[in-house]
């Protein structure tokens, strides 16, 4: 059963940052696409970032651009969420997600239901 394993959440205050991590069991394969989501109480799930690990190409959901950067080491199958000028607004249940589909299109969309593992999340919390 594949496993992924996030970790670097905390509570921090408004224009604070934080580096979250991602390790897979499945250290041996390299996932193609893999990303961030987030959660806030009664709130659906939707993507922060996603990284098509091909080619490294990113995508932000508008509302981090600028203040968050998604990283890989594929050598480890390890995603990062480097995450600055934190908001708020940014607090959250973070998950990690991976896919085994080779399809560049829809790691841009990052879309939940294209992601078929999915880590046990960490907690952000951001204080003004």
């Amino acid at each position: 059963q594949e496993r992924l394993v996030e970790s670097g959440g905390d509570s921090v205050q408004a224009g604070g940052s934080l580096r979250l991590s991602c390790a897979a069991s499945r250290y041996t394969i390299i996932y193609p696409c893999m990303g961030w989501f987030r959660q806030a109480p009664g709130r659906e799930r939707e993507k922060v970032a996603t990284v098509y690990t091909t080619d490294g190409r990113t995508w932000y959901a508008d509302s981090v651009s600028g203040r968050f950067s998604i990283s890989q080491e594929n050598a480890k199958n390890t995603l990062f969420l480097h995450m600055h000028n934190l908001k708020p607004e940014d607090t959250a249940m973070y998950y990690c997600a991976a896919t085994d589909g080779y399809n560049r299109g829809l790691c841009a969309l990052g879309e939940v239901g294209d992601f078929g593992y999915w880590g046990q999340g960490t907690q952000v919390t951001v204080s003004s």
